[in-house]
């Protein structure tokens, strides 16, 4: 059996044009948002898809929504499926941290998983919670032989998950995969249970997320 799971990170946020981190703080979609969301809905419209799953923050879902009006398909809320909680460091951009706390913002920059910032979730914990909702996925889906899923989330949480999956080291996610496009396509097939990344960062339209 394969089952093909496609990560996707939500549409641009109010915070994206400041790059302020934005973990469990929950924010809107800006208007560019929601064209990428209808973008992701152009491709899901076309893309066999068996069920739709999204996180419990509003950007999360908002961009889910356009998808499950296209295919019919209901959002399923998953709470494991959250973006991790940065902590001190939730709604600051680089610069404020470094004028705020420069040690912690240091030790972060060299291994992020050790050294996350204070008040903050542990990214182990982060990447459990994405692989227990992965198993129970797969059960979930025992029935659809080639089945499609969309799981709309948040980029420090995928990342942590894609290490997880891939056997990398999860203190890398930073450097292993630097950036995930607002709404661009992140395909894992799992055969017989089995993952392999079939795409990463692949725009929906070309140029829609430019």
């Amino acid at each position: 059996m394969s089952l093909h799971v496609i990560f996707v990170r939500h549409g641009e946020t109010v915070w994206h044009a400041e790059n302020r981190y934005a973990g469990s703080t929950d924010i809107v979609l800006t208007e560019r948002g929601h064209a990428q969301s209808r973008a992701l809905a152009d491709w899901a419209e076309q893309a066999d898809l068996t069920a739709i799953w999204a996180s419990t923050l509003t950007r999360s879902q908002e961009t889910a929504r356009e998808s499950a009006l296209r295919t019919g398909l209901p959002v399923s809320v998953d709470e494991r499926l959250r973006e991790l909680d940065f902590g001190i460091a939730e709604g600051l951009t680089r610069a404020e941290m470094q004028q705020r706390f420069p040690d912690h913002l240091a030790a972060f920059t060299t291994d992020p998983v050790t050294n996350h910032f204070p008040k903050g979730e542990n990214p182990v914990d982060a990447a459990d919670r994405y692989l227990a909702f992965l198993t129970d996925l797969q059960d979930l889906q025992a029935d659809h032989r080639d089945g499609r899923v969309l799981v709309v989330g948040h980029s420090t949480a995928i990342r942590l998950a894609l290490c997880r999956l891939l056997g990398l080291p999860l203190r890398a996610y930073r450097r292993t995969f630097p950036f995930l496009a607002n709404c661009a396509l992140n395909e894992v097939v799992f055969n017989d249970g089995v993952p392999s990344l079939l795409s990463l960062n692949r725009p929906v339209t070309p140029g829609a997320l430019t």
